[in-house]
Parts: structure tokens; sequence; C-alpha cells
């Protein structure tokens, strides 16, 4: 079976031209190796998937050509321990870290420009 499409159905992506894709930036690797969309993958085989989500090793339990729910993409694969470990802490680093305000889209108000004149005759 592809790997490309096994990706697809075991939903580490979101739509099938995401998953060859990935694999053609290198963000997907077998036994330690670069693959190609096109490659064959067998069940017991170990990879390597960056995502979004982070990043994840799993081994192959089932190989499915078709996509359906979670609960069932996720009886194709088993994660390894460490990289569940690794991905937790991430998040909890990432929730820790302090978030900015985006800055306002658009025009200032009239209050804003009122504030921004203000500042900027005390420099």
């Amino acid at each position: 079976m592809r790997i490309d499409k096994w990706l697809w159905a075991a939903r580490f992506f979101k739509t099938r031209p995401l998953a060859p894709r990935a694999c053609e930036l290198g963000r997907v690797e077998v036994h330690g190796q670069n693959t190609k969309p096109s490659r064959e993958i067998r069940v017991g085989d170990l990879l390597l998937v960056k995502n979004d989500s982070g990043d994840f090793q799993v081994e192959v339990l089932v190989l499915s050509e078709m996509r359906g729910p979670a609960v069932v993409a996720q009886t194709l694969y088993r994660e390894t321990e460490t990289s569940r470990e690794l991905r937790l802490k991430a998040a909890e680093e990432r929730k820790a870290m302090p978030r900015c305000e985006t800055s306002p889209q658009g025009r200032p108000s009239k209050r804003d420009r009122r504030e921004i004149n203000r500042l900027r005759r005390r420099v």
C-alpha cells in the first residue's frame, strides 16, 4: 500500500494532496529515511510523521486505503511512548508561553489617534 494513502486514511493529514506533499518535503520518514509518496509500507514499519500537531513516531498495525472515523483511524497505528511524552511536553510549553495580542486591523479610531499623538509628543 502507498504511504501517502495510508497517512491520509490514518488521519495524519486532512486532505489527500497534503500527504504526498509532506512526503516530498521530507516530513515523513520510514525507518529513519526520507520517503517518496509512492513508497510501499507494510505492517510493522516505523514512521516518523511531522505535521502541525507535532512529531509522531508510530508503528503501522493495519493497512487501510479507506478513510474512516477518527476512532477507527487510531487503530491503524500505535504511537511510541517517547513520542507521546515529547508531544505532551511540547504542548505544555506552548500553553505556558505568553500570548501576544494581535494589532487591530484597519484605521485607528479617533481615540487611538489621540493616544498615538500624545505618545509622539512625549518623545
